[in-house]
């Protein structure tokens, strides 16, 4: 079954190119004979170099030992460091050609359920004995992967095979530049001589993967909120870099509701729990490691070194337990005091929101205002056009005497005589002594009362903004004294 499906999944994957290299380190015996080679393939220049390296042939073939040295242990891994395509931890892609990487799993004995974790997320750990009866081996898979960044996938992978046998542990391992897997090669060559432990490697990682930087970024996270919650309450205590969320005397929103996501997504990083549970699943693989350890001849006479390696692995897996669970409970109070000042956030976005409404209210009633004074000015001026109109009124009464058009009209009987001549009576000065007057009187008499009117009009509009300012004050003083009093929510004299 398990051949099936890896023989299936490698078909199914696409290849992605990486550089590859290779890290052997072979302890013998006698430790002057120990070996440590790192080297890059060359295979473009030597296509055979991968298989050699595999089948253990041409110049990676065993030495010949001379008489009472013999092999204690070792490590053996395929090693791509900086993996840089996009894709190199997708699922469904793998970093070698399909031959290549189906020769390394079986010639190494990995794990062939390695092929079906590409697609899982955050850290797995993973270990079981295979099904040789004659010669068992302990199979780990270590593997991390995150979501894009960049248009990049980034993460770590670590396949290991261990044999009781003969002591060699092989594996493949593979690491983007964002990922500690350099520094834990670095720190692995190290530590040679102690490769005969299968979880070192692992553990190695592991270190490094809970590095300070996490505890780090915990205590910024804390320190971050504390900003918020000081522009937040608007404490008094406001220190100068936490002043870029005060604009003009007023709360940039905007800007804390980003710093609040921003925090909450930075106490989440390497959330705690999960690696709480791998730490737990290393140490359920080193029981089983311990348990089919064996007799001290198999490590040459020095079990007692593995078993101090041993103990001194599960004495920092215990640390890790313990440190983890204090980042868990300090992580805990921060997204607690997080969810209290994201809803003191919304409760002043809420009182925002009211005070844009009573603002929208006010503006409203004062379009209303106007709208009743233009109707009165309207209705003003049809009225004074249709009952006075003086000039239309005096032309239609004087032009009944001042003009004649008829001096000199025809004569019937006198078809020779001149014709009419139109004629202007002298007192047509009257008709404009009494029009201009009364017009213009008119018209200041208009005047005066409308400016009478808008200084009632503005009287007016000065009480309704009063009224609305003072009635946002009064709310704002009653939900700010409900929620954020410091009196009645923490002691200020401590």
């Amino acid at each position: 079954m398990d051949d099936y499906m890896f023989c299936s999944y490698v078909e199914d994957c696409k290849c992605v190119a990486e550089p590859t290299s290779y890290l052997e380190i072979l302890n013998y015996s006698d430790p002057s004979f120990n070996t440590l080679e790192d080297h890059r393939f060359r295979l473009d220049e030597l296509p055979d170099e991968f298989g050699n390296f595999l089948h253990r042939r041409g110049a990676f073939a065993p030495p010949k030992l001379q008489e009472g040295v013999k092999l204690v242990n070792g490590l053996r891994l395929i090693v791509q460091l900086n993996a840089n395509h996009n894709d190199t931890f997708s699922p469904r892609f793998i970093s070698l050609t399909h031959p290549n990487y189906e020769d390394m799993v079986r010639t190494m004995r990995l794990p062939f359920r390695a092929i079906e974790g590409t697609s899982v997320v955050g850290p797995f750990f993973w270990s079981a004995f295979d099904q040789s009866d004659d010669d068992p081996h302990l199979q780990i898979i270590f593997r991390k992967s995150d979501v894009r960044k960049k248009g990049k996938t980034r993460g770590w992978e670590l396949m290991l095979s261990h044999s009781f046998q003969t002591g060699i542990t092989t594996g493949f391992a593979k690491g983007t530049p964002s990922s500690d897997m350099t520094d834990s090669i670095k720190h692995l060559k190290a530590c040679a001589a102690q490769v005969m432990h299968p979880l070192l490697l692992p553990t190695i990682i592991l270190s490094h993967d809970l590095s300070g930087r996490n505890d780090e970024k915990q205590r910024d996270a804390r320190e971050w909120l504390r900003g918020l919650e000081h522009a937040i309450s608007m404490r008094n205590e406001i220190l100068e870099e936490e002043s870029r969320y005060i604009k003009e005397e007023m709360v940039d929103l905007d800007q804390i509701n980003r710093d609040l996501v921003e925090c909450h997504s930075q106490v989440l990083w390497k959330r705690p729990q999960a690696y709480q549970e791998i730490v737990a699943s290393i140490g359920r693989s080193m029981e089983s490691f311990w348990g089919m350890a064996g007799s001290d001849e198999k490590y040459g006479g020095r079990k007692g070194e593995v078993s101090k390696l041993h103990r001194s692995i599960l004495a920092r897996l215990d640390f890790y337990q313990a440190k983890l669970k204090g980042v868990e409970s300090y992580a805990h109070t921060t997204l607690e005091r997080l969810s209290i000042q994201r809803a003191a956030l919304y409760n002043i976005i809420a009182q925002k929101e009211s005070k844009l409404g009573l603002t929208m209210a006010g503006e409203q009633r004062r379009l209303a205002h106007a709208a009743k004074r233009d109707s009165t000015s309207m209705k003003t001026i049809s009225l004074l056009g249709a009952i006075f109109l003086p000039a239309t009124f005096l032309a239609s009464v004087f032009s009944m005497t001042f003009f004649n058009f008829q001096v000199g009209g025809n004569d019937d009987n006198n078809s020779n005589s001149a014709p009419p001549t139109p004629t202007v009576s002298s007192d047509l000065w009257i008709y404009f002594v009494i029009t201009i007057p009364l017009t213009a009187i008119i018209v200041l008499a208009w005047l005066w009362w409308n400016r009478r009117r808008e200084g009632l009009f503005a009287q007016e509009d000065a009480e309704i903004e009063k009224g609305i300012d003072e009635m946002e004050a009064e709310i704002m003083a009653k939900m700010r004294k409900r929620t954020l009093s410091k009196a009645r929510t923490w002691d200020t004299g401590h």
